[in-house]
């Protein structure tokens, strides 16, 4: 296995370590599953260990007994260079989970993911349409790019 990078995702999953990773490297282009251990005895027998990359990010996810429910108080942000770039990891992350709302969904294994535009946090943080776009984006569950776009040029 590679080197770790600084700090990695650490998902705690109940008995689906394996299927998840399988799950999310299906979804992200440049993913892999790195490498995997199931142990065959011990307080851990039974349990997996995936290590798996998305698009170069590396991951870890652990069958961990018993399950620690996820909450939106850590997501991970997902930058899409395009409008079907963002429908085809929604459309893919929110099935069998749920939308939110401004681009926020939970997947099928309770985590949380935000899929913007990449230009969306200079949107809102700069010009004179700043305030526009939020009053856009507020009631927005899937984010629409060009609506977006068209709020702050001041449409």
């Amino acid at each position: 296995m590679a080197e770790f990078q600084k700090i990695t995702p650490f998902f705690w999953l109940d008995g689906v370590a394996r299927e998840a990773a399988d799950f999310y490297v299906s979804i992200f282009e440049n993913s892999r599953i790195v490498s995997s251990e199931t142990y065959a005895e011990g307080p851990a027998a039974g349990s997996s260990t995936v290590f798996f990359e998305l698009d170069g990010v590396q991951f870890v996810a652990f069958d961990g007994i018993p399950a620690i429910e996820f909450t939106e108080a850590i997501s991970f942000m997902v930058s899409c260079e395009s409008q079907d770039e963002i429908d085809h990891l929604w459309d893919k992350l929110t099935a069998g989970g749920s939308e939110i709302q401004c681009g926020w969904l939970k997947d099928r294994y309770g985590v949380t993911w935000q899929i913007i535009p990449k230009d969306l946090p200079g949107m809102l943080m700069s010009g004179p349409n700043a305030n526009r776009v939020m009053e856009v984006m507020l009631p927005m569950k899937k984010l629409d790019m060009q609506t977006l776009l068209e709020a702050h040029r001041g449409g």
